[in-house]
């Protein structure tokens, strides 16, 4: 029987020809070269972490976590690199350059995703003027649709650093990176009309928030910079030493909180909102210190279904706003809150957040949950404010949509037809976005 595959959340599933777990770059190539011979689709799948259909696939997946490790590190000295190998996770990648004494500068908290996966999909953290993992992208090696090894012209990078695995299977990849350092993370409560003012986000370099629409009380997070003076000080908080402080974990009680908020959900979905209410009003300002990469881990506590959507940062409060009172007048208020960023603009042409400075709006609700009424929701919202989904999370964008909204595609296009002219990394869920 053909196995199958099912994502972190468990709503997406397939049953493949094979999943194949090559051993070294000659492998790679010489899975691509089988399948294409055989007119079989090849995806490449790192954690499964996506919501998203675009590992989807009845051919073959190839896993590369025989892929890890950091392999060399260089650059200038003032603009260090490192280069990585696609199937290292995100967690051990943070571990290796720290023992390097660098850092990624774009704070990412999950663990899990592969940088391979991280970078097919854009994935962010949340500043006003941080980029993603994509952005930090300087050099990749894959393997394309005919199964040759290619280094990625310099042309043609912004079309690879955010590529949807439509061009390749990505083995290897030189990041930016910057020396490592200490900060100081605060999570606290503020009143949501300050927390959608435009200064609330450029007060920090690392900022975001979490809100239920029906409190008046979001739960804010921020990280500063800490220097070794700062971090002997006592600012009157109650501090922490090295540990992690999630925003998503809404409420005094942190994570037995969250847990409890989708009990109530799946038990008395009536009450949700004025338990939601009552979370927000307990929760209370906490801080901790230490490597960004530790104080900023934030595991999901329960699994859930997302849309997330990258919107003109200049709109958030306004979109914000309406999307807040639509899921609490139409009742579709759930366990989980609404989580708010911000992001540099990108350079790669199909990065949602290309050339424009984002605001990031996601929607989550608890699995096993009815899904689809609460999304359906948030995409007619959040469509109209001018948003591009993130390409791993749920919504309905067509390749109309992406034709539209992306000026850089007919780019993408020409340099697709040269990696991929045969379209072997094409499934009809990539083709939905991106066209055959």
């Amino acid at each position: 029987m053909a196995p199958v595959w099912t994502n972190w959340s468990g709503g997406q599933q397939c049953r493949l020809t094979a999943t194949v777990r090559p051993l070294d770059d000659s492998g790679v190539s010489a899975v691509v070269r089988r399948a294409a011979e055989r007119g079989q689709t090849v995806r490449p799948v790192g954690a499964g972490h996506s919501f998203s259909a675009l590992t989807v696939t009845d051919g073959v997946h190839v896993d590369l976590s025989a892929f890890r490790g950091v392999t060399a590190s260089g650059g200038d000295p003032a603009r260090p690199t490192v280069r990585v190998r696609a199937g290292t996770t995100l967690g051990e990648l943070h571990d290796e350059l720290a023992t390097r004494g660098l850092a990624l500068d774009a704070p990412l908290e999950l663990a899990a995703p592969t940088v391979g996966g991280a970078l097919a999909v854009g994935m962010h953290g949340s500043g006003p003027s941080r980029g993603s993992l994509s952005a930090a992208v300087a050099r990749l090696r894959l393997v394309d649709g005919r199964g040759r090894l290619r280094d990625v012209a310099a042309a043609d990078l912004d079309a690879a650093r955010t590529s949807l695995g439509a061009l390749g299977v990505v083995l290897e990849a030189e990041l930016a990176v910057v020396p490592a350092g200490r900060v100081r993370v605060t999570r606290e409560p503020r009143p949501v009309e300050e927390v959608l003012r435009s200064d609330f986000w450029s007060a920090h370099p690392v900022v975001e928030a979490a809100v239920f629409p029906s409190a008046s009380t979001a739960l804010t997070r921020w990280a500063d910079p800490l220097t070794d003076a700062a971090d002997d000080e006592d600012d009157g908080e109650e501090e922490a030493g090295e540990r992690s402080l999630g925003v998503t974990v809404a409420g005094a009680t942190g994570r037995t909180a969250l847990g409890g908020a989708v009990v109530v959900e799946r038990a008395l979905p009536r009450l949700v909102p004025r338990f939601n209410r009552a979370v927000s009003r307990l929760a209370r300002t906490v801080s901790a210190s230490g490597p960004m990469h530790r104080v900023l881990s934030s595991p999901p506590a329960v699994r859930y279904e997302q849309t997330e959507w990258a919107l003109p940062r200049a709109g958030l409060a306004a979109a914000a706003r309406e999307l807040l009172a639509a899921l609490a007048d139409d009742h579709l208020e759930v366990g989980l809150p609404v989580r708010l960023r911000v992001g540099a603009p990108e350079s790669g042409w199909l990065h949602p957040a290309h050339d424009r400075a984002t605001a990031w709006v996601a929607v989550r609700v608890p699995r096993h949950t009815d899904h689809g009424p609460v999304l359906e929701r948030a995409w007619r919202v959040l469509r109209a404010h001018g948003g591009r989904p993130h390409w791993a999370s749920r919504s309905d964008w067509t390749v109309e949509d992406t034709v539209a909204a992306y000026p850089r595609y007919p780019d993408f296009c020409r340099v697709r037809d040269d990696y991929d002219p045969d379209r072997v990394f094409t499934t009809p869920p990539l083709a939905a976005v991106l066209g055959d």
